[in-house]
């Protein structure tokens, strides 16, 4: 908990993280791709839409609590899926996150690249959980996982359809960063000043993708072998079939074109999430509360709509929820709470959006989720 006093908002603990985590790590968590334009945009945009609040409404309960994709939550805030979690905490990591989702009531997501496996999660909550996952030129790969995940107890599956190859992150070729971290001079040099980490490196198991435990990677090792199974050829005949093998609620993640959110729809997709992966991917891309309502009005009522990207307080939630999104997601500002003190920093960012969102529908004179609407917010000038 030291330090925690002190946090009162997300870049508060973006500043503890900061100090404790190696500056490889910490810039892992932080940067975005090229000249990281879109990942700032993620945020500023938010402050080109101004709020128009009610009057005179009774105000005295407020109920946040909704379901997306059939999964209840007691605030409309999605722990998006981050790879390695174990990086910015060896100690804690998915378990960490998981357990202060579920004491929060919130949606935990696990990526496929975690840390911690499908079985170890589900043993740790008992809360709603998602499974992420990309279409891999082994298919084989893939319908093993989903069988794991339908066996633990997973209800949602989520499809990432941004990363058909890496974006270009230039903090980490500066930091000579891999997952896991290769040992070189920046890397130890990094870590040597940060004793409390490196002690916990030291005293914890490696960090490994755990999911791929029982594959044999070959040569170039697990990363290698992973790399290798990023299919370049998907196609919307790949996301059905994903849709079809899982049978379950199914969210399609990393789009920002109305048309592709068509497709989504057409392909039997529950949710279209609105995503440019924190800015990680194709710089200069669209802003995401930018791109949000033209897909809310290119999907109607035929699938719900999620968005991640820039959030960090509680009226980018209610700009968000107005212009039509179900729920949001939160990626860095729970890295951040993880990367400054394990488990209790991530129930601090958690109990930070989710205390910030009710005051703010209280502010704005919404007492339930339902009565949120484009009314509520003056949207920028074209």
């Amino acid at each position: 908990m030291t330090g925690l006093n002190s946090v009162h908002n997300i870049d508060d603990l973006r500043a503890l993280a900061k100090k404790r985590l190696p500056r490889m790590v910490f810039d892992y968590i932080d940067g975005g791709a090229d000249d990281e334009v879109t990942l700032r945009a993620n945020c500023s945009r938010y402050d080109a839409y101004a709020l128009n609040w009610k009057a005179l409404v009774d105000i005295s309960s407020i109920d946040m609590t909704t379901t997306v994709m059939g999964s209840p939550c007691a605030a409309p805030i999605i722990v998006t899926p981050t790879a390695a979690q174990r990086l910015f905490h060896p100690r804690g990591g998915e378990t960490a996150v998981a357990r202060a989702a579920d004491a929060s009531g919130l949606i935990y997501c696990l990526s496929t690249l975690g840390s911690t496996s499908i079985e170890a999660i589900a043993a740790e909550t008992p809360g709603p959980k998602w499974f992420q996952v990309y279409v891999w030129k082994d298919r084989a790969i893939v319908e093993a996982s989903l069988e794991r995940a339908k066996a633990a107890g997973f209800t949602g599956l989520i499809l990432t359809v941004d990363v058909p190859i890496a974006g270009n992150r230039e903090r980490d070729l500066r930091n000579a960063f891999t997952v896991p971290p290769k040992v070189n001079a920046k890397t130890v040099a990094q870590v040597l000043a940060r004793p409390g980490y490196l002690f916990d490196m030291l005293t914890t198991p490696k960090i490994t993708p755990a999911n791929f435990a029982d594959f044999n990677p070959g040569g170039d090792g697990i990363m290698g072998y992973i790399n290798r199974q990023f299919d370049q050829t998907v196609s919307w005949d790949d996301a059905r079939w994903m849709k079809q093998i899982w049978g379950g609620p199914f969210a399609i993640k990393g789009i920002v074109r109305p048309d592709d959110a068509r497709r989504c729809v057409d392909i039997g997709a529950d949710a279209v999430w609105v995503s440019n992966h924190g800015g990680r991917q194709l710089d200069g891309s669209t802003a995401t509360i930018d791109a949000l309502p033209d897909i809310v009005n290119a999907v109607g009522r035929q699938a719900e709509v999620i968005l991640d990207g820039g959030i960090r307080r509680g009226t980018d939630i209610v700009k968000a929820l107005a212009l039509g999104a179900r729920a949001v997601a939160i990626g860095r500002p729970y890295l951040y709470g993880l990367g400054a003190a394990g488990e209790a920093g991530v129930r601090h960012a958690l109990e930070f959006l989710t205390t910030s969102l009710q005051r703010d529908l209280a502010l704005t004179g919404v007492a339930r989720l339902s009565e949120l609407g484009p009314d509520f917010v003056r949207r920028p000038p074209l």
